[in-house]
Formats: structure tokens, sequence, C-alpha cells
């Protein structure tokens, strides 16, 4: 379901929407390393949906490999990506280097995927376009972008093609799809008129689980401070740290958990927390920043980790205490090196929040695993295990349907993508059985004629 990619040709014109990371198992991951199924130079525009890794992280391989191109994306989307992709390429050049240094690479020597310049290449590229406003593209191709409610800045692509005559055809790739009536985000807006549609499936085979954060983090976290223990959250820097330690400051000041200190130990998610309040709050709000105040979006008394001695030095702080860090699958990032040290003490509780792909620590840790491979050294898991539902920037199956049911009128074909097998089969099945759209599940590389499909 990772490394979203989709090639669209219409009147001699090709357009890439996103050029994600593949994430999770290896060997999804070792699908990184080969060249794109396309020649990078014969690619004419790239529109971004947002700024993810799994859909934007390949793109400064993909410069590097020849694309040449626009990169088309929302004020707001172009901003984190900067800061995600630079983040990437600098996790990627030092996990490179560690695993040189520390000979446990079957690689010699172990190489990055892209390195910082190769981000900077690619942002030159990037031009900012508001929500609603046309593309010229050429050849009578255009495209525009609307609000998906995901995350800050995130969009679904509106196609528009002149077939002659005065026809015209019409495709809309979802992107990934938010939720409804979530803080933070707005929700998506209704779906276009088209005669196709990609959707995505994330979450296409499950609902959220409508219990309140309240309730599924209350009492085991007063359990674990009360005795001492951590609470170590790992947590998506963009939008997801943002939400969970809005949450958690605001069970503290209503007394719904104890007083303790909160940790944001992520320069990304540091940077996504200024970028939200200027987008969200009209700007000049992110100065508290400097000062652990964390600004009117997040609450007084979070304590922001920028440094890497500022980091080990949280490491070595006992509780209790609550410590949300980046990244929100244990991937990598500074998050390993707190789970190193929490997850062999049983005093201490682990906290998943939202999906976690296969072949992750993350979905390892969901799974029950009594062991994490990390740094070359399998790390005992004795701590407790939490996984919290239902804060998922990701809609759900019913959520996905509504959206679908949003617009004026239904696509003629819906093509389910982006989820896992089960999950793309549950929601095309759902799709045909109640909305009488006929809905495809798409495997990698496949190739689909919609002048023909639709005639």
């Amino acid at each position: 379901m990772t490394g979203s990619r989709y090639l669209l040709g219409a009147n001699g014109r090709r357009v890439l929407v996103d050029c994600g990371m593949f994430q999770g198992l290896k060997e999804l991951r070792l699908m990184n390393w080969r060249r794109p199924p396309f020649d990078p130079h014969t690619i004419d525009d790239l529109l971004l949906t947002h700024a993810h890794i799994d859909h934007a992280g390949y793109i400064p391989r993909l410069v590097r490999e020849g694309y040449r191109g626009r990169i088309y994306c929302t004020p707001a989307t172009a901003e984190l990506a900067e800061v995600l992709l630079l983040d990437s390429a600098k996790l990627q050049e030092e996990d490179a280097d560690y695993a040189n240094r520390k000979g446990f690479s079957k690689h010699a020597p172990a190489l990055p995927l892209y390195m910082a310049r190769d981000v900077e290449a690619a942002l030159r590229r990037f031009e900012a376009v508001d929500y609603g406003r046309w593309l010229d593209l050429g050849n009578g191709v255009r495209a525009r972008l609307h609000n998906s409610g995901h995350i800050l800045g995130s969009a679904f692509v509106e196609f528009e093609a002149d077939r002659g005559g005065g026809s015209t055809k019409r495709i809309v790739f979802s992107g990934d799809l938010g939720r409804y009536g979530v803080p933070l985000h707005t929700d998506p807006e209704p779906l276009p008129a088209c005669d196709a549609l990609v959707i995505e499936s994330t979450y296409g085979d499950r609902l959220h689980d409508p219990a309140t954060l309240i309730d599924q983090i209350k009492q085991p976290f007063t359990e674990t401070l009360a005795r001492g223990g951590t609470v170590l959250m790992p947590s998506f820097a963009l939008a997801r740290t943002q939400l969970v330690t809005l949450m958690i400051g605001e069970l503290i000041a209503s007394g719904e958990l104890p007083d303790v200190p909160v940790h944001v130990d992520s320069p990304m998610a540091i940077e996504i927390t200024r970028i939200y309040n200027r987008y969200l709050n009209g700007g000049g709000l992110d100065e508290g920043l400097d000062d652990g105040k964390g600004g009117k979006l997040l609450p007084r008394g979070v304590s922001f980790h920028r440094t890497v001695d500022e980091s080990k030095t949280l490491n070595r702080l006992r509780g209790p205490r609550i410590i949300i860090s980046s990244s929100g699958m244990l991937t990598g990032g500074r998050v390993l090196h707190h789970l190193r040290r929490l997850m062999p003490e049983p005093d201490n509780l682990i906290v998943l929040a939202g999906y976690q792909a296969p072949g992750t620590r993350g979905r390892a840790l969901r799974e029950g695993a009594k062991a994490l491979r990390m740094h070359g050294q399998d790390i005992p898991v004795r701590a407790k295990v939490l996984v919290v539902e239902g804060i998922s920037a990701h809609a759900d199956s019913s959520e996905l349907m509504r959206w679908l049911r949003s617009g004026d009128t239904l696509p003629r074909v819906a093509f389910v993508t982006h989820g896992e097998p089960e999950s793309s089969a549950a929601l095309a099945q759902r799709i045909g059985a109640e909305a009488g759209v006929t809905s495809l599940t798409p495997h990698l590389d496949e190739e689909f004629d919609l002048a023909e499909m639709l005639a």
C-alpha cells in the first residue's frame, strides 16, 4: 500500500500523481532501488497530493534519475515536504553511516537512496498552487486540487481532458482522505463529478473505534505514571504529534491525567508545528516554540528537544513522564533509542497510535512480538503495549463511502488502491454492492485504457 505513484496519459501528456517511497516489508523497501517502470525524462508534470513520505518520498530520487518537470502541490504541502524530505535524506545518510561503522549491512558500503543535495534539487522544481485553481497542463489537459482533509495542505486531484467535439473526460485521484469532524483538519471537500475515481483503501475493511482517546488512555497512562514508569508514544511528526500532544495537554489540564512532564523529541515535529501554527492561526503564533510553550496549538509545559544532546539527556531521565517521538511505525529516528532503553522494563508503556504497515517494528509490536531487531541487536519486549484506535488521519470504510457519495453524481468506475489486499478487496466489494459502481483492485504496474473502458 506504500510507494504511491500513478501515471496518467492523456492527449499526449504524461502526468505523475504522487511519487512515494515503499515502506514496511523488506521486499517492499527493496523496490525503492529498482528503476521506475517509466523513463523519468518522459514525464511532463508531477502533482503531489500531500507531504507524507509514502506519497512524496521518492521525488528526490526521481529528479536524480532525470525528471525535469514541475512539481505542483498546495503551499502548505510545499513547506511540509521540504521538512520531511530533508529529514528523510538525513535519516538515510545516518543509517547508512551507522551500518557501515557497525558492519551489520549486507552491502559494502551501505548507501542512502538519496542525499540532502538531491532534495535541494527537487525542491527547486516545486510550484505552489492554491486549492480550486485550474492548472493548464497543455494539449487540453488541466487539473485542480481540492482539500482532502487528511493533513495540513493535503489534496485530492481532479483531471479534465478535452476529447474533442466539446466532450471531456474526468478522473479524480483521492490521495489520502481524512476523517469527518476531527480537530485540526477540515472535512474532505465533496467529490466532483467524474467518470473514473482512484480511491485509497488504507482502512477499507475497518471502522475506527468510537471510543474517545480519554477512554482508551486514561487508565493505562495513570497506572504507568503512578508506578514511576515512562509512556513512550511513537508518533508521526506530521499531524499526529500535534493532535496527540494537544489532547494529552488537555487531559492533564482537566485533571484526568497526572501533571507530569511531556516531551516532544523530534526536530521535525517542532518545525511542522511552526507550519501548523502559521496556517491554522493566521501567522505569528510560532514564537512560543522557542521557549517550550508550544504556541496556541499546543499546551504550555510541553518540552521540545531539538539537538542530539538534548535527546540523549532525555533518554537518561527516569519516569514518570510522557515522551512523544517519531517515527510512528518505529522505522527509524530518535524513537528507536528511547525504545531500546524503555522496552525491556515492565514499568513502562509503549503506545501505538494509527496504522502500522506490515514489516515495520510497529506492526510487530502490535502483533505481540517478544523482541524487536534494532541496530543489529534483538531487544526484548517487557514493557506493556497499548494500541490506541480512532485517532488515525485516514478515513475508515464508512467515511470513504460517505465521501464517494458526497458529490452530485457517482463515478462510472472506481480503482481501489493504496491498501493491503484485504482492505482494497473489502472496499471494492462494498462500493460495488452499496453504490453500484464498477470497482477494480489494480496490481502494481497494471495499465488501463480509460477511453476504451468509458466508451
